[in-house]
């Protein structure tokens, strides 16, 4: 499963996605007026576990996601009571807190792959997570964009 945010702005509108490969079938996204493009980058892997059923591989090109549970940030986190290790609060805990609880109970494997690199499926979840940037706002799950829709990338 393939995952994505994406923000005009920081903060600004954004949006996330997710599609699950070979074929982008099926995929969900959806958006927020004011938000910031880590917000969504998150957002977009809690909303793929809630929607997908068994054993799942995240595949991301944000390195604030992959990180986290590469290096076992939230244990850190969670351990020094949701504060960074400058002290400070951890940021979007709101959907940290969430994620978390869905990683320890689903045990997801989390991939890093580079951003615009010509990888289909990362080019894809990257085009619905802009278009869900662009409002309106809220959330959509479709089995799989048209033929011939301008998000099709094959």
């Amino acid at each position: 499963m393939y995952t994505d945010g994406a923000c005009a702005g920081n903060p600004g509108p954004g949006g996330w996605a997710w599609a699950v490969a070979p074929d982008g079938s099926p995929c969900g996204s959806g958006g927020a007026a004011h938000t910031t493009n880590q917000r969504m980058e998150v957002q977009a892997v809690l909303e793929a576990l809630r929607a997908l059923n068994g054993e799942i591989t995240v595949v991301s090109d944000s390195t604030y996601v992959v990180n986290c549970f590469r290096d076992r940030w939230w244990a850190k986190w969670e351990r020094n009571g949701w504060r960074n290790s400058q002290k400070q609060p951890v940021a979007n805990t709101d959907l940290w807190i969430p994620l978390i609880e869905q990683v320890k109970l689903r045990q997801p494997v989390f991939r890093w792959v580079k951003g615009h690199s010509g990888n289909r499926m990362n080019d894809l979840v990257d085009q619905l997570a802009v278009a869900a940037s662009k409002g309106p706002f809220g959330v959509a799950s479709v089995d799989a964009p048209a033929a011939g829709d301008p998000l099709t990338l094959f």
